[in-house]
C-alpha cells in the first residue's frame, strides 16, 4: 500500500537514492513528479519506477508509458484512472512531460489521483515553475524532485560513490583526468564510467584489495591522454609552457572528438576564472583558498599559485574577455570562417602572447 503522507512528504528534501530507496521499499506514493535541468537523476528515478513496482508478469496489463509530445492530458487520465488488472497497483510514466502542451489541465487529475495508480511525471532539461496553481497542486499530493546540475567540485564524490556502488576503485589522479575532460555532464560519465565497468573486474563486495582504475585504463578504455588533456593544458599554460601548450592544441586539432572547442573553452574560463579569485584570496589560509575555490584539494593550490605569476589579475581578466570572445567565434560570430583548430591555435597565441 502507500506509505503515509507525513513519511513521504520528507522526500521533498532528500536526494535521488532516497527516494529510490522508498521504491524499493514497497513505499509508493500515487504521483512522482520529476523536473529539473539534469536529466540524469530522472532517468535514474524512473527506471526505478518502471522496472521495480511491478512484476514481468503484472507489467504485460498495468505498465503503461507515454510521451509528451504524442499525447493529451484526457489521454493520460484515462490511462491514470483504470484500474489494474491481477496486481495491487498499476504504473503510468509520462516520460518527456515537458513537450506535452496540455500538461497543466492534468491538475483535476493530480488533486484528485487514483490509489491503485503509481503515475510518475518525467519533465527533463527545465525546471517547472513552482510558483503556478498546477505546481502547488503537485505539492500537496505528489513526490516532488528537483534534479538539479552538479557542481564542479561535487562531480569527483558522485564518480567515487558511482565507483564504489558499483564495487570499483579509482586513483586520484586518473579521477581529476575523468573530471577535468567530462566535466558535469552526468550522463556522458556515467556512460564513460559503464566502459569501464565492462572492461574491469569489479571488487566483490568482500574483497580487500583491487586492480584501482589506473591513468592507463582511462587511456585505454575512455580515449583520454595522459599527454594531451585539457588538464595539461591547464599546466602548461599557467606555467607559459609555450612548446608543450603547442604540442597540446595541436593534438587537439588532429582529435577534434577528445576534445571539442567549446569544451576547452569553458574548462579554460574556468581555470582563468578561479584563477581570478586566487588574486583576492592570496593571504588566506590553503582551506580558505580551497572552499572559495571550489577546489577538490589544496594539491591544486600549486597550479593556481605558480600561474599566478605569469597572469596578475589584470592579465587574468584580459584572458576572460578573450574567452568570452572566443566563444562567440566558435558559435559562428565574427569566425570568418575559420575552422575549430584554427581557433583555437589563434586562442592559445593570443593568451601566451
Amino acid at each position: 500500500m502507500f506509505a503515509n503522507d507525513q513519511k513521504l512528504s520528507k522526500l521533498f528534501a532528500l536526494d535521488y537514492k532516497d527516494i529510490i530507496k522508498s521504491i524499493q521499499q514497497k513505499q509508493y506514493k500515487p504521483i512522482y513528479f520529476l523536473h529539473g535541468e539534469e536529466p540524469y537523476f530522472i532517468d535514474e528515478i524512473t527506471q526505478v519506477i518502471e522496472n521495480d513496482i511491478l512484476s514481468e508478469s503484472e507489467k504485460s496489463f498495468n505498465l503503461t508509458i507515454l510521451y509528451g509530445k504524442d499525447v493529451d492530458h484526457l489521454t493520460v487520465v484515462d490511462n491514470a484512472r483504470r484500474y489494474p488488472m491481477m496486481s495491487p497497483f498499476q504504473v503510468v510514466i509520462l516520460k518527456e512531460a515537458q513537450d506535452m502542451k496540455t500538461l497543466t489541465q492534468l491538475q483535476t487529475y493530480i488533486e484528485h489521483p487514483l490509489s491503485s495508480t503509481v503515475f510518475c511525471i518525467a519533465y527533463k532539461h527545465k525546471k517547472l515553475d513552482m510558483r503556478t496553481a498546477f505546481a502547488k497542486a503537485m505539492s500537496k499530493s505528489a513526490v516532488v524532485f528537483e534534479s538539479k546540475p552538479l557542481y564542479d567540485n561535487q562531480v569527483p564524490d558522485f564518480i567515487r560513490n558511482w565507483l564504489k556502488d558499483n564495487h570499483l576503485q579509482i586513483e586520484t589522479e586518473a579521477l581529476d583526468m575523468i573530471v577535468d575532460h567530462l566535466g558535469t555532464d552526468l550522463g556522458k560519465i556515467i556512460n564513460e564510467l559503464e566502459k569501464l565497468k565492462i572492461n574491469l573486474n569489479p571488487l566483490s563486495s568482500d574483497a580487500t584489495q583491487s586492480e584501482k582504475i589506473t591513468i592507463k585504463h582511462i587511456e585505454k578504455h575512455i580515449g583520454i591522454s595522459r599527454d594531451y588533456n585539457v588538464f595539461e593544458l591547464h599546466k602548461a599554460l599557467g606555467q607559459r609552457n609555450v612548446l608543450k601548450a603547442n604540442k597540446i592544441i595541436n593534438y587537439f586539432g588532429e582529435n577534434p572528438k577528445n576534445a571539442p572547442f567549446v569544451m576547452v573553452i569553458t574548462s579554460l574560463y574556468g581555470f582563468f576564472s578561479k584563477l581570478y579569485q586566487m588574486s583576492f584570496i592570496q593571504n588566506q589560509s590553503p582551506a580558505e583558498q580551497v572552499k572559495t575555490l571550489g577546489l577538490r584539494s589544496e594539491w591544486f593550490l600549486k597550479d593556481y599559485s605558480a600561474a599566478l605569476k605569469h597572469y596578475p589579475r589584470t592579465k587574468s581578466e584580459q584572458v576572460i574577455v578573450l574567452l568570452r570572445e572566443f566563444d562567440m567565434k566558435a558559435k559562428g560570430v565574427d569566425a570568418d570562417n575559420a575552422d575549430d583548430a584554427d581557433l583555437m591555435k589563434e586562442l592559445i597565441f593570443k593568451i601566451l602572447h
